[in-house]
This record gives structure tokens, C-alpha cells and sequence, in this order.
């Protein structure tokens, strides 16, 4: 079969057919009787092995050891192609997120589009002042897309930076809380944490809803976080979780805070107490926490924080006797 034959029924062109034959990955083997090159059986059999081999990836110098030399293993190649494909796929697909990201911006012009772009490298940049900066700018000089925002947020280290973008995200509004709520359920604890941390600082019902359901999260560090932000803002769900939070010693005076502002409800105010009471009051608890009972106490108003502040008075402990004494004659002051 001639080279014009070959090319029309195989579908490589004549000239990468004669580029084979430079290189010596395929050669005619046969002549007609006019002294033309002619391709056997044997040889199409071959191109098309190569044509298999080029659609996985490999190179030619690669395709002509894989057929030729036989001590040629591919596990190896095989490995590598994989990295690559894997690396130019991840590499497309944040391609794409960036022409996603621009896109929602609804750019009017190709210098709203240079901005973005702008902005969206500089949000990636090894930089800790550049990141910065973006963030801080991403307000005023253009619109970057909430996602980009939140995908910040949730991988940034730096605190100084972390800072700046859940700035920029508060202000940014849009689906923010729904995207930082994604991160709760990370399996990295750095990325939870970052996720609950940057919800308590956004304000209203979309982010709460989320730190409410943080509550029950297994994490620790995550509920914590959750019920620190959720006390001030007079959810009574909170409660159990800070009161663990001031009986572990962990941001106890935090919790401490926040359980104050809790009972400015009278409806909550002798049950906070009474869990205090409970936890930590009895004579075999250890004694380290048992001191931290009256200063819960302090700001808790109400008959039972009171009638356990007259019990602590007089308690074994003196260390407790004293602070539960001096409470007390804080309540009592006019």
C-alpha cells in the first residue's frame, strides 16, 4: 500500500508518515515493481500501535522504546504520564475557575477584566503584603467574586491577612456564610477552624444559622468558636457548650462573658446558674475549676447564682470562700 493510501485509510498525514520514516519508527518494507516505497500489513499494524501509544501521552522517542526495546517496562512511564495528566487537569481546572470567577463579575470592559485578573493573582500571591493588599482593595478598585473571597479565607495562614479578607468578605455580602459553611466539614481542623472563626465575625441570620448548627460539630475547637459567637447574640443553644468551656478552663473568662450575656434573659439566668452550680460547686471537683465557679458567677444575675455565691462563702476552700465573699459584696453594693 503506498504512502497516500496509508494516509487516507489510517488518518495520519503523508507527512507524519514520513516524519516516522526519518525517524525510523516506521519504515516501508516493501518496493512495487515501478521501485515505490510500499507499506506492508506488518508496517500499518505498527502506525496504528504508535497512534495508540501517542493518544495516552507519550512522546515518540517514548512510542519507539516502548516498540522496540524490550527491556522497556512502563510502569514508570506509565506513573509519570499520570502526575502530568494530573498536573495539566488541575492546571486547566484553575484556569477555568478563574474564567468563572471574572465572568460573575460582569466586567464592562477589558479593564474591569485586567483588574480582576489583577486582583485574583495577587489574592494567590506567595506574598503575605500583596495578599493583603488584595483583600483590602477588593472592596473599592473591583469587584472580585465572593468564592474567590471565601477560598481565601479558608486557606490563608497568615492572621494578618486572614484579618484583612473576612474584612473584605463581611462587605463583599452574597453567598459568603454558604460558602464558609462548606469549610465546617472539612477534614482539615485548620480549615474548620477557619470556617467558624470568619462566620462569628459576619452579622446576621446566614451566618448564625451555620454556627448554630457548628454546636454540634465533634470538633471541639469548632463548637467552641460557635457558642463564643453566639452567646452575645442571645442564642440559648450556646449554653451547655460554654458552660463545658468554663468547667475545661478553656477561654473560660470568654465563656464566662458570653453566659453573662445570656442571662440578661431572666428565662435563662437561674438555668446557666444552676449548670454552673452542678458541674463544678460539688466537693470532689477538682479544685482549680471549683475557683473558677464565683467568677462565673459574678455577672449572672438572680436568686440561684446568688444563694450558691452564699454557700461558696463558706466554703472549705478558702481560695473560693474568698472570691464567692467578694462577689457577693459586689452584688450587694448599691
Amino acid at each position: 500500500m503506498l504512502i497516500g493510501e496509508v494516509a487516507r485509510r489510517s488518518g495520519v498525514s503523508a507527512r507524519m508518515l514520513r516524519h516516522y520514516d526519518a525517524l525510523g519508527l516506521v519504515r516501508p518494507t516493501g518496493r512495487t515493481s515501478g521501485g515505490y516505497r510500499e507499506y506492508s500489513a506488518e508496517d500499518i499494524r505498527r502506525i496504528f500501535h504508535i497512534e495508540s501509544l501517542r493518544s495516552l501521552g507519550l512522546s515518540l522517542r517514548d512510542v519507539g522504546r516502548a516498540l522496540d526495546d524490550p527491556d522497556f517496562t512502563p510502569d514508570a512511564l506509565v506513573d509519570d504520564l499520570i502526575r502530568r495528566t494530573q498536573e495539566r487537569i488541575a492546571a486547566e481546572t484553575e484556569l477555568l475557575t478563574r474564567l468563572r470567577r471574572i465572568g460573575a463579575a460582569e466586567p464592562e470592559g477589558w479593564e474591569d477584566v485586567l483588574q480582576a485578573v489583577a486582583l485574583l493573582q495577587a489574592l494567590g500571591s506567595k506574598s503575605a503584603g500583596r495578599r493583603q493588599h488584595a483583600a483590602l482593595s477588593s472592596v473599592q478598585e473591583a469587584a472580585v467574586p465572593v468564592e474567590a473571597l471565601a477560598e481565601a479565607v479558608l486557606s490563608e495562614s497568615n492572621p494578618h491577612v486572614a484579618g484583612a479578607l473576612r474584612w473584605a468578605l463581611a462587605r463583599s455580602g452574597g453567598d459568603g456564610p454558604a460558602l464558609l459553611a462548606e469549610g465546617l466539614s472539612s477534614p482539615a481542623a485548620e480549615v474548620r477552624e477557619r470556617a467558624v472563626r470568619s462566620l462569628a465575625e459576619l452579622p446576621g441570620e446566614e451566618a448564625a444559622a451555620p454556627l448554630r448548627d457548628a454546636l454540634a460539630s465533634p470538633d471541639p475547637v469548632v463548637r467552641r468558636h460557635a457558642a463564643l459567637a453566639l452567646g452575645p447574640r442571645g442564642v440559648a443553644d450556646a449554653v451547655p457548650t460554654l458552660v463545658d468551656m468554663v468547667v475545661e478552663g478553656t477561654k473560660d473568662v470568654e465563656a464566662a462573658d458570653a453566659l453573662s450575656a445570656l442571662a440578661a434573659d431572666p428565662a435563662l439566668a437561674d438555668r446557666i446558674a444552676t449548670m454552673l452550680a452542678d458541674r463544678l460547686a460539688p466537693a470532689g471537683v477538682d479544685p482549680t475549676a471549683r475557683r473558677r465557679l464565683p467568677q462565673a458567677l459574678a455577672d449572672i444575675p438572680g436568686a440561684v447564682a446568688s444563694r450558691t455565691l452564699t454557700e461558696l462563702s463558706q466554703d472549705g476552700d478558702r481560695a473560693v470562700a474568698l472570691t464567692a465573699s467578694y462577689v457577693l459584696g459586689l452584688r450587694d453594693a448599691p
